[in-house]
Parts: C-alpha cells; sequence; structure tokens
C-alpha cells in the first residue's frame, strides 16, 4: 500500500522488546525516568536513551523537565488504549510474561490501566453500571444517562465539575486479562481518583496493582455488585 497511515513504523517501535517494556512500565500512568525504564526495560541507561528518543519522535510518549530530572510518561489515552488492546491480544493467543505468583493474582483483581480501574473489578464495574442503565451505547458511542448522573452524585461525584479534555467522558476499554470491557475516558479516571481520594484504595508502590481495603471493597461490591 502506497498511501495510508503506516502502521509499519508504529509496530516496529512497539515491537522491540526493550521498548515494548518500557510502554508497559509506562501504562502504570506514573512519570518515570530514564534511569527507571532502564530498570523496566532490562538495559543499560546509556541504551535506554535511544529507546526513548525513537518513541518520542514517534510521539508514543512525551517528556517533561522538573527539576534536575527528566520525566516520561505516555503521550496520551489513546496510546494507552492501543496498548492494553495489544496486552489483550498477547494474553489471548498465549503469549505471555512468566507468572509472578501472588501478584499476578492481584494484579488480575484491580490494577491501574494508565489512569482507570481495569481488572476483574474494572470489568465488574463496567458491566454493572451497564446493566443498571448507567451507561448506555448510541451508535456505537458510549455515552453516560441522566441516570448514570443522578448515581454518580449520590456517590458526591459530579462530572460537570470535571476537567476539560481531549479524551471522551466515557470509553471502553478492552481488559487484558478478563478479555471484557471496563471502562476508561474522563468518567474512568474520576472513578478511580475518587476511590483513592476515599481511601477505598491504595496503589501498590512500584506496581499497577490497586489494592482495596477491606471496607473500601464492602463499598465497591454494595455499588456494583
Amino acid at each position: 500500500m502506497k498511501s495510508g497511515p503506516d502502521i509499519a513504523r508504529i509496530a516496529s517501535l512497539i515491537g522491540d522488546p526493550a521498548r515494548g517494556n518500557v510502554l508497559t512500565a509506562l501504562m502504570s500512568g506514573k512519570a518515570l525516568t530514564a534511569t527507571e525504564l532502564a530498570n523496566e526495560a532490562g538495559v543499560m541507561p546509556q541504551t535506554v536513551s535511544s529507546h526513548l528518543s525513537r518513541l518520542e519522535a514517534g510521539k508514543l510518549i512525551v517528556s517533561r523537565k522538573s527539576g534536575r530530572h527528566k520525566y516520561y510518561t505516555l503521550a496520551d489515552d489513546e496510546v494507552a488504549m492501543v496498548l492494553e488492546t495489544l496486552m489483550g491480544f498477547a494474553a489471548h493467543v498465549g503469549h505471555l510474561r512468566t507468572r509472578t505468583g501472588p501478584k499476578e493474582v492481584a494484579l488480575r483483581k484491580a490494577r491501574v490501566c494508565y489512569n482507570h480501574l481495569a481488572g476483574d473489578m474494572g470489568v465488574q464495574m463496567y458491566q454493572s453500571m451497564t446493566a443498571g442503565g448507567f451507561l448506555m451505547k448510541n451508535d456505537g458511542t458510549l455515552n453516560l444517562t441522566e441516570e448514570g448522573r443522578w448515581f454518580l452524585a449520590a456517590m458526591n461525584l459530579d462530572v460537570s465539575t470535571l476537567p476539560k479534555s481531549r479524551a471522551p467522558m466515557c470509553r471502553e476499554c478492552l481488559d487484558w486479562s478478563e478479555r471484557k470491557s471496563h471502562l476508561a475516558g474522563q468518567l474512568g479516571r474520576a472513578l478511580l481518583s475518587h476511590f483513592l481520594e476515599c481511601g477505598w484504595a491504595c496503589r501498590v508502590s512500584d506496581s499497577r496493582i490497586i489494592e482495596f481495603t477491606a471496607s473500601g471493597e464492602r463499598k465497591f461490591s454494595k455499588l456494583f455488585g
């Protein structure tokens, strides 16, 4: 094909194992330094710089300076969506990293997918909100219904106050471990932030795992059981 999007270029950027590990590490949603990403990628700091330059030139990641340090993040939600879809496909065809024991169970139960809740609990929340009529598809677009706004208001979550963003309010994201959809978009981000701010859950250090407290899990199940 002589014209159109160059998917081979993007695929080559993601396809390198070291760059793939860098991108996976940034799915935590945290800004990481080159040294931290070198450790994640399993390469020398001198080598990771070349990989980061290529990813940044390909507009898959962005960097910003803070003091003496330079931090890297994924470029946007769209990049995260592509990566999560690839993770789902890789899991489906059996291309998995070595299992990590109990930590793997926790990762599958609840984790951060860039900026929203994924894993079993993320899928549970999406299915519950859909079944309750709080989310509804219209011509392939996922929308928050008026009932959904009332449901969120009862949680002290007013979507009209969310920061302006290019991201859609609601978006499906294919969960790599469950192979079902979870909720992304502005609302997915807001709900995860709400759970963390209310003390229902916390992020496990140096991991994508979201760990709910016993009380937080009960409250979550009451809303999304």
